[in-house]
């Protein structure tokens, strides 16, 4: 059955490359606008996939949809639609001494394959990305969240048949471990798989998928207030990246800091307390935050506290001597995804960019903008840490790929 499913996408992929950009622009606004008319359809889905989940899971508030939310994953939608076609781009050109001409130009993948978990906005993300891509979407969600998923893709297949397209160019599939299987060994029906979800389910798709892959890694973010930070700064990024959103790739784990810095890690850390976020301290900083950190969220930091991706009110505080030991800290336990320096020194600023090895490297700006939309790509598909075809947020440009247009005028090879 899953493959008759895959058959059927495949076979959609042509139509989708014909659409003209704008009726594809059109279809994405009527889109979002039946997303908006049919909130209480979908949040009561949404109930439905909540009931099953225990609030105390770090997953539940990426599965959580809400009004708010959803006028906001419309909204991605609509920015998406308003957004130039990445499709024909002339990405070179140039004439060959016998007078060929050689064109290099953007074209889509064809179906892209994407598997995720508690996430019910990627269905819509996914598909307004992919179809203003000229690709076609083959869903594969988690069981959590699997009543979610089917009402908003149930949206989107509506608007489709209205516009008279084959509704398989969204494509969900079944909720199940062979769904995955059979979309893992697809080859030459699907193009392109992108996992997004935990660093388990992407080791699985890496080590079992047949179809091409890129890899959208865990977050295990990093903020390092140097000797010259400024502590306001810092404190606002500390707290926006940590609590803005905690169950993001993109919240911060593990906070850095200059040990001539510690009488200001109080100062620091006070925001933190309101959100209940518990701290793993070294002990320098443990001994800087006594007394001024609430003693039932102070835990002693162990090896374990550091490389993970908390997904949670948690965060580990490291403490260093020199801007090399915060540099060699980042290096081993970085997952190469988003990285941040508070500094007021241009010269440690410009060394921490050059030195550190991550798609997204700020300085003085919270972790919390890796995000597609916040790039200005209107929405994104993933978060690539990986170096081959695409890296960071990945958007429209990152769903083409390229072929080349050779024209002539009778030219044979001797």
């Amino acid at each position: 059955m899953v493959r008759e499913i895959l058959l059927k996408a495949a076979n959609a992929a042509a139509s989708v490359q014909s659409l003209d950009d704008s009726v594809i622009s059109d279809i994405l606004k009527a889109t979002a606008c039946e997303l908006k008319n049919r909130t209480e359809e979908i949040l009561a889905a949404n109930r439905e996939d909540l009931s099953r989940m225990s609030e105390d899971n770090p997953r539940y508030d990426r599965l959580l949809l809400s009004a708010a939310r959803l006028d906001a994953i419309a909204s991605d939608m609509e920015n998406v639609a308003g957004l130039p076609s990445p499709l024909g781009r002339k990405l070179a050109e140039w004439t060959r001494p016998n007078g060929m001409q050689i064109t290099k130009i953007s074209v889509p993948f064809g179906v892209i394959g994407v598997i995720y978990e508690a996430r019910p906005n990627v269905t819509a993300d996914v598909f307004s990305l992919c179809l203003k891509s000229g690709n076609v979407c083959v869903l594969k969600g988690g069981s959590d969240a699997d009543s979610s998923n089917r009402a908003i893709a149930g949206v989107i297949k509506s608007v489709l048949d209205r516009y008279g397209v084959d509704n398989a160019a969204c494509t969900l599939l079944p909720a199940t471990r062979e769904a995955t299987a059979e979309l893992l060994s697809a080859v030459g029906l699907v193009d392109l798989i992108i996992p997004r979800g935990s660093g388990k389910l992407i080791s699985y798709v890496r080590e079992n998928a047949k179809v091409p892959v890129i890899e959208t890694g865990a977050g295990i973010c990093h903020t390092y207030f140097d000797a010259e930070g400024d502590v306001d700064k810092a404190a606002a990024i500390v707290n926006n990246a940590k609590t803005r959103r905690v169950s993001v790739c993109n919240a911060l784990d593990c906070l850095i800091v200059h040990s001539s810095r510690l009488s200001d890690l109080p100062y620091l850390c006070k925001p933190l307390i309101s959100s209940n976020v518990v701290v793993y301290a070294d002990a320098p900083a443990m001994e800087a935050l006594k007394g001024f950190y609430p003693e039932s969220l102070l835990r002693e930091a162990t090896e374990d506290s550091y490389g993970t991706e908390f997904l949670d009110y948690k965060m580990s505080i490291k403490t260093v001597d020199s801007f090399a030991q915060a540099l060699a800290h980042i290096a081993r336990y970085s997952s190469r995804h988003s990285e941040c320096i508070v500094s007021e020194n241009p010269q440690t600023i410009d060394l921490f960019w050059k030195k550190v090895d991550a798609a997204c490297v700020y300085a003085n700006v919270s972790t919390a903008f890796t995000d597609g939309a916040q790039f200005g790509f209107g929405a994104e598909i993933g978060i690539s840490t990986q170096k081959l075809h695409a890296r960071g947020p990945m958007a429209l440009p990152e769903l083409t790929t390229y072929k080349y247009l050779i024209n002539g005028s009778g030219q044979t090879r001797p």
